[in-house]
């Protein structure tokens, strides 16, 4: 076939097909070309350059090959000198077009339809006609170039051409530049056009930083790192900010990202930080928009971070910056005053303008006017407000304590978030009154002077507001065994009085009552004191008798000895250092005790509760003290860490409870008798005291520190992360605590998980002695809730304790059983969110908590066992101790479960997981159980009915896509309340 034929075949159409993507620099395009490319060719007759047109019919050069009907042919053509520019690699576009062998007539078997594509590295522009040699060494081969589609049919109307582009890529290449060269060995191509370019990641602003043009890598693969620069008023989050070009030029992976600082916003689409303008501001970093300046407050300049309160107005630290700027509350309106005797109750309205604020409280100033020369005084500390008298979120007081026929002014002052930055004082309005008559306040002291087998003697102080001349008290007296009604009456002109008709060695209780003119003041608390049984008497008789007789005559020898003894049972009764029933004493027992065990002593009993302190716990100079930060709030001040170093021993890490300023005497009392309390305790599961500071501001308490905190808060955070072995430990260790101090007569009255500790170990201690809660009003922690006159936490408390504040080692019982269920549960809410008085209704009619998923039956009977109604059916702690370590020795114990279906306390149960049949779809149940946000995913799963949901078992859960450990349980837990609720209805049916 005549060689030109060919070559009009392959040029007769030729198309550029332009590349689109990453920023291509071009070092050698051979269409551009407007001569001949010139390139070297080996052998003379191989390769040849001919001219052809493109779509455009713009003029090209090309170079052609058709030497087919030869053998053994290898024919090189290589282009002019390519210098890389700093490419470190290079890609090669070819446009090409090769004859199909088979159309050719007559062609030989060495007919080929490929081509190699090779490269050489050079400093400089050094070849000639035979160098680099015109072999494969030194030229490195990049690929055998075939075609996807070669040319056959020719026909009269035209040539059908078929057009070819590959694209190779090679390097590294490290050279100042290089040469290509094409070997054909035997086809009929044409090399229609060659652009030789390298690739790069342009200029880009992304994420807020500015990128530079950045040269792709040495391979294919490489990604090279390119250094963000933040826009102008820019700041980087978190790391450096970077991006990655990738071997085809294009920016990948991201690393980082830039924000507009405070005071400026993001403008033309993320690319520029611009300056708030006046009036607006941005108070930190953020992708967020400038806001305008809330109401009362204004801007300086441009760019402002925040926006400045006009005269008169003020913003606290913890208010948002887009806060409006507040101002103190006028004073409280219409204020009524109600006296009774030498009591008060105030009420008034809101003020007519609150300053803007929510917070709006009141504090009250309470004036004594006595009519003399000094004018108005403070009132003193003993006069009691409820709830307070400071912080009062409610607009009334009660107020009592006060002198009778006294004249006061009470303020009344409203105080909003601000008023501390207001140099003005707070707005308030006032109320004078007189108190009337009153009865005598209640005594407060007894003390035990003497006692026989058959008598006590007994003394107290007069009450602390006698209010009048006390013409006589009464004291009223019963068997600690019998009821109060079935009680005695003494009179007596004196704080003395001797009960004579006593029984021996019977605990009995008194109370003690002063009367005025007014009528008789309140009976005091409750006191227990015991007479001595025969044989103390006839012990202590044999033992001082022989002394006395032996040392007196014989004709005086009754006399004397009747004196003496007498003197001495009175010395023996004022001088007992140990006896088991001291006044001194909580509680009291007639069993016995162990050899060397210690009794509890209440703090209260003492006339100085400072002795109590002295006592039992280690005075600590404050600058053995390092407090470190601020960890949670107490109800006398802030709670938190610090170091401890005392003289000779090393630092260590404590808990630090502060008193805060501006405390009353009552309220050091009581937050040091927590410490008076824990400072007679000794045992592993028991917090540790190491001491007090109470010469020095602010008064503290020392503690040891407990790493994970409370354990309910530490078991939430932990949900479903514990065996049952080491849940069964941490009750172990509670349960042991707890008999610690009922050995020691002390009964805690606030047991649950908020007030056990949990340090790194996992080892549990009892904490939380702080007996005020119960004795005073003044919580507003919802978990209190008044009972006859107190608070008490309802979901802890035994029935008994409850109705008729019998608090008693049973009681706790009954709270440890509640703990328990709180730990299996790892930290629910005990009932849920039933209210109080759901929850007294619902133990009354005897229900119970249903068993936590997973409990052991062992573990939930124990429960049950707890709460019993009748408190002498409950464990002792020895025996809750005893029956955990059996289960932790045989923890094949454990694994049995009680069935949900079977549980005899269902009625309960319903309460807690709502009644399915009163919802119309699945949505609103899984709204009702505080699962909402799963709808969408339950309907993905077809999980649309009751009747399918109702079959769901943990794997279905894990489908639908719960993958919290306690959301599984509590959909479970609801699928299968569901389960048997749709039972009891099947059954009901049949």
């Amino acid at each position: 076939m005549p060689r030109f034929l060919v070559v009009m075949d392959i040029l007769y159409f030729v198309w550029i097909f332009p590349m689109v993507g990453a920023v291509e620099e071009i070092l050698m395009d051979s269409t551009t070309a407007t001569a001949e490319l010139g390139w070297t060719v080996y052998p003379a007759m191989g390769w040849e350059e001919v001219s052809g047109y493109d779509e455009n019919m713009n003029t090209i050069r090309t170079y052609q090959v058709c030497n087919v009907f030869n053998n053994n042919q290898n024919n090189w053509v290589r282009t002019k000198y390519i210098r890389r520019r700093g490419a470190q690699r290079i890609h090669v576009e070819m446009k090409f077009s090769v004859r199909d062998c088979s159309s050719i007539p007559s062609v030989p078997g060495s007919c080929k339809e490929t081509f190699n594509l090779y490269y050489y590295e050079a400093d400089s522009d050094t070849a000639n006609k035979g160098s680099p040699a015109w072999m494969e060494n030194p030229w490195i081969k990049v690929d055998t170039i075939a075609a996807d589609e070669s040319f056959s049919q020719v026909d009269l109307g035209g040539r059908v051409m078929k057009i070819n582009k590959e694209i190779r890529s090679f390097g590294p290449v490290s050279r100042q530049g290089f040469y290509l060269a094409f070997q054909d060995y035997g086809s009929c191509m044409s090399l229609i056009a060659v652009r030789v370019f390298y690739r790069k990641c342009p200029r880009v602003v992304q994420n807020g930083a500015a990128f530079p043009e950045t040269l792709s890598g040495a391979e294919s693969t490489s990604l090279v790192a390119a250094r963000g620069v933040c826009v102008p008023n820019g700041e980087e989050v978190d790391v450096p900010i970077k991006l990655y070009c990738n071997g085809d030029g294009e920016w990948m992976v991201p690393i980082g990202r830039c924000m507009c600082k405070a005071g400026h916003e993001a403008v033309e689409n993320g690319t520029a930080c611009r300056a708030c303008v006046s009036g607006f501001f941005k108070s930190s970093q953020g992708d967020h928009q400038c806001l305008q300046c809330p109401i009362n407050s204004r801007t300086t300049n441009e760019g402002a971070t925040n926006c400045v309160c006009r005269n008169g107005y003020y913003r606290t630290d913890s208010d948002p910056p887009q806060m409006p700027c507040t101002t103190i509350p006028s004073a409280p309106q219409s204020v009524i005053s109600i006296v009774n005797e030498t009591s008060l109750r105030l009420e008034w309205s809101a003020p007519r303008d609150g300053g803007g604020r929510e917070d709006v409280v009141y504090n009250i100033i309470c004036k004594s006017c006595g009519g003399g020369r000094g004018g108005c005084t403070r009132c003193g500390d003993n006069v009691q407000f409820v709830p307070r008298q400071l912080g009062l979120t409610e607009s009334s007081v009660h107020i009592s304590d006060l002198l009778a026929h006294t004249q006061y002014t009470f303020e009344i002052q409203a105080v909003n978030g601000v008023s501390d930055q207001s140099p003005y004082s707070p707005q308030y309005s006032s109320v004078n009154i007189t108190t009337n008559q009153a009865a005598p306040s209640a005594v407060t002291i007894m003390h035990q002077v003497s006692r026989t087998p058959d008598s006590i003697t007994l003394s107290w102080s007069q009450p602390d507001q006698p209010n009048g001349l006390i013409l006589d008290y009464e004291l009223q007296y019963y068997e600690k065994s019998m009821a109060e009604w079935n009680s005695s009456v003494v009179r007596s002109q004196t704080n003395t009085a001797v009960i004579r008709g006593l029984k021996p060695g019977v605990i009995y209780v008194f109370q003690v009552r002063a009367r005025t003119v007014a009528g008789f003041g309140r009976f005091s608390g409750k006191m227990y004191f015991q007479t001595m049984t025969e044989e103390e008497y006839k012990s202590f008789f044999q033992e001082k008798l022989p002394l006395i007789i032996g040392s007196a005559a014989a004709g005086v020898v009754f006399i004397i000895a009747v004196v003496v003894f007498v003197i001495i049972c009175k010395r023996r009764s004022f001088e007992r250092p140990e006896s088991e029933y001291t006044d001194k004493l909580q509680h009291y027992t007639s069993g016995h005790m162990s050899p060397g065990m210690k009794i509890y002593i209440d703090p209260f009993t003492y006339e100085d509760p400072n002795e109590a302190v002295r006592e039992f716990a280690k005075e600590i100079d404050t600058s053995c003290v390092k407090i470190e930060q601020v960890i949670g709030a107490g109800e006398f001040g802030e709670v938190c860490s610090g170091n401890l170093r005392l003289p000779g021993k090393r630092e260590i890490l404590v808990a630090i409870k502060t008193l805060k300023a501006g405390y009353t005497e009552r309220q050091r009392r009581d937050f040091l008798s927590e410490a008076s309390i824990m400072g007679q305790f000794d045992h592993p599961n028991i917090i540790h005291l190491e001491g007090v500071v109470t010469k020095n501001a602010p008064v503290m308490i020392i503690t040891e520190f407990m790493e994970n905190g409370s354990l309910d808060s530490f078991l939430r955070q932990n949900d479903g992360q514990f065996t049952v072995i080491q849940l069964v430990g941490m009750l172990r260790g509670i349960a042991a605590g707890m008999k610690y101090l009922n050995d020691m007569n002390y009964v805690h009255r606030d047991l649950a998980a908020r007030n056990i500790l949990v340090n790194s170990n996992l080892v549990c201690k009892v904490s939380d002695f702080g007996l005020s809660r119960f004795l005073e009003d003044d919580t507003s922690d919802p978990t209190y809730t008044s009972a006859l006159g107190g608070k008490i936490p309802i979901r802890w408390t035994a029935p008994e304790a409850i109705q008729y504040r019998k608090f008693t080692s049973s009681s706790d019982g009954w709270s440890y059983g509640i703990v328990m269920w709180e730990v299996m549960s790892y930290g629910e809410r005990p009932y849920w969110d039933m209210s109080n008085q759901d929850v007294i209704n619902a133990i009354e009619q005897d229900y119970r908590l249903p068993p936590p998923m997973d409990c052991p039956s062992a573990l939930h009977q124990l429960m049950l066992d707890c709460w019993q109604k009748d408190r002498n059916n409950r464990p002792k702690f020895s025996q809750i101790v005893n029956n955990l370590d059996k289960m932790i020795r045989n923890p094949n114990s454990l694994k049995a479960m009680t069935p949900l279906s079977s549980s005899v306390h269902l009625p309960l149960l319903d309460r807690s997981t709502p009644d399915f049949s009163s919802f119309t779809t699945v949505d609103e149940w899984l709204d009702a159980i505080k699962m909402g946000q799963y709808k969408e995913n339950f309907a993905n799963e077809d999980f649309t009915s009751f009747d399918v949901v109702s079959q769901m078992t943990m794997e279905d859960i894990l489908r639908v896509g719960v993958t919290l450990v306690g959301h599984q349980k509590k959909i479970l837990n609801s699928v299968q309340s569901m389960r048997a609720q749709m039972n009891q209805i099947t059954s009901v049916e049949v």
